[in-house]
């Protein structure tokens, strides 16, 4: 998922940017709320956590004029603004959640993970296609009980299909999810990556189909039909 964090303290901000990298998120990171409104109107985001003490364009400005453009990115309102006439107002301005400053981190993650797993749809921690299961909490994709070792770029890439299976997904928009500001990948990256996790789906009977000059998609493997079997009593070709 992209996020985009925007905090003026900037300790604050690059713990918490950290910690969202940790998990494999693409992050961006601004301290003020105008660069926070120019960003949210030329960028897309799958969360915005919001500071609401900002230089230059309060938090709520912010948060009132990306819903005014239709926005739909979820919005985490960090502040230690904590009212419940601030929060009302926060929530009726369209923010999807409210965390009052000083705050645990352990609630942080769980509240971005409950705001992610909504922005995509989803009621459940765990989302299953063919033979594996993603874990939205631990994001670890496992074939029944036993846990993937995927690199963290095709990881990347495999939650993007997998969160949209069946659906092309443009190589543009899977760059764009894959990477913050300062990233840089290419679209012969992007295929090597499906490459290389072809390889790795093979054997959980997926694999990443290709739709010519749009992009990318996930689909089952064809199972072999009772057609290609031979017919019972039917001779078998001895070996030599």
């Amino acid at each position: 998922m992209r996020i985009l964090l925007v905090e003026d303290n900037i300790a604050l901000a690059d713990g918490l940017s950290a910690i969202l990298r940790g998990t494999g998120h693409a992050v961006d990171v601004v301290h003020d709320g105008a660069s926070a409104n120019a960003v949210t109107a030329a960028e897309s985001f799958d969360l915005v956590v919001l500071d609401l003490n900002l230089p230059e364009m309060d938090g709520l400005d912010v948060l009132r004029a990306m819903r005014a453009r239709q926005n739909q990115a979820a919005v985490l309102i960090l502040t230690a603004r904590g009212t419940p006439e601030e929060r009302v107002r926060g929530l009726d301005l369209g923010a999807d959640d409210y965390l009052i400053k000083p705050f645990d981190i352990a609630e942080f993650e769980a509240r971005v993970r409950v705001l992610l797993r909504r922005q995509a749809g989803l009621h459940s921690a765990t989302v299953s296609f063919g033979g594996l299961s993603l874990d939205l909490n631990s994001r670890a994709f496992f074939s029944g009980a036993t846990p993937l070792d995927i690199p963290a770029r095709e990881l990347g890439l495999l939650e993007i299909l997998f969160m949209r299976a069946g659906k092309v997904v443009s190589k543009e928009a899977i760059i764009q999810s894959l990477t913050a500001f300062d990233d840089d990948i290419s679209a012969n990256a992007i295929e090597q990556y499906v490459s290389r996790l072809r390889k790795r789906l093979a054997p959980h009977g997926l694999t990443v189909k290709t739709a010519r000059g749009i992009g990318y998609y996930l689909d089952k493997l064809p199972t072999p039909s009772s057609t290609d079997a031979p017919p019972p009593g039917a001779a078998t070709p001895e070996a030599p």
